[in-house]
């Protein structure tokens, strides 16, 4: 199988690079900068390193020759958890560069595609239980704009499915966390900030919580078997934060917050940070978003990817064991070379 991956140096799209090169396939690998996309994969045999941004799919179209599937891991994410506006670009991004990907992948014949999409377009059943594929968004889906985008994006995806003939699946992953967060994410930045000591308190708050691998191999899968149209969630174990700062504090003896920062506090010094960084512009990791997406404590249940997908998850501990031990190794490394800034790679 010849795959396409998008975001190919973030934290989901490098592990599924790594994960086709494991299973023998090829790959062209999407990345906004050929520098940083050698030094992050270099070594990798078959895997060729195509430039080109998400705004300008024309651009790099042709490298979608010849392909089997596209799998689609780029995304706006890490920037709209700062301070402005950043719908336009979601919009742009997230969905309407989707699909024009989706539409010259169809026209330059390549036969699926595999879009990442993100277990917050899924709220909690009725009766407080982990939300399924078929559960409708959470309320707060309506004010957090980058699940909004995702929601607009699969709608838009299984209408172009449906007029063109293309099979189109779903992953939808939980937190990720694990080896090869070069950007750093935002779950990359919360343990660098633990093993920093600057986390004076936790929020009240949690999330299913994945390894990022474990994700890239259901990824993986789904591109030759995964059913047209389906949803597949891919979200782990819920997880409370200061249960997974405990973890962090036995696997590498820095201390664990004790403290537990009420809600509403916790939303007045999002939005104040907020504030401070739009006034300095400088970056901010406490949000307002980011705190009411905690503070949801969404909870999915990956029961139909294990059955159809087999997927399996690590145990929390080997998850955060390796994502330190990633972190701390590249903290010794020399400096990445920066990518340009003007889409961040998630899910």
């Amino acid at each position: 199988m010849r795959a396409f991956v998008t975001g190919s140096t973030g934290l989901l799209g490098n592990n599924v690079v790594r994960a086709l090169v494991a299973g023998g396939h090829t790959v062209r690998a999407l990345a906004r900068s050929q520098a940083k996309a050698r030094q992050v994969l270099g070594g990798l045999t078959g895997v060729e390193v195509v430039e080109g941004d998400m705004e300008d799919v024309q651009g790099f179209a042709a490298a979608l020759d010849g392909c089997d599937v596209v799998i689609h891991t780029a995304a706006y994410f890490r920037e709209y958890y700062a301070a402005g506006d950043h719908w336009p670009k979601l919009h742009a991004i997230n969905v309407k560069g989707t699909v024009a990907l989706a539409e010259e992948a169809h026209r330059r014949g390549v036969k699926r595609f595999v879009d990442i999409s993100s277990s917050g377009t899924v709220g909690l059943k009725p009766d407080g239980s982990p939300g399924d594929e078929s559960t409708p968004p959470a309320p707060l889906v309506t004010d957090n704009l980058y699940f909004k985008s995702k929601v607009e994006s699969e709608r838009e995806l299984n209408a172009f499915s449906a007029r063109t003939g293309m099979s189109v699946v779903f992953i939808l992953p939980g937190w990720m966390f694990g080896p090869w967060d070069t950007g750093p994410t935002g779950a990359g930045q919360f343990v660098l900030d633990f093993l920093g000591g600057k986390l004076p308190a936790m929020l009240d708050g949690g999330s299913s919580l994945v390894d990022a691998r474990d994700v890239a191999a259901a990824t993986v899968v789904a591109a030759q078997k995964g059913r047209s149209g389906e949803r597949y969630l891919v979200g782990g174990e819920f997880a409370h934060l200061k249960d997974v700062a405990r973890v962090l504090e036995t696997l590498t003896g820095v201390r664990a917050p004790r403290r537990i920062l009420p809600h509403a506090v916790a939303v007045t010094l999002g939005a104040l940070s907020q504030t401070w960084a739009r006034l300095t512009g400088g970056p901010t990791s406490l949000t307002v978003e980011g705190v009411r997406v905690m503070h949801a404590k969404l909870c999915v249940d990956s029961g139909k990817a294990r059955r159809e997908l087999g997927v399996t998850f690590r145990p929390l501990e080997e998850t955060l064991r390796d994502t330190v031990a990633w972190l701390r190794e590249r903290r010794e490394a020399p400096a990445a070379v920066p990518e340009k800034t003007s889409v961040a790679v998630s899910s």
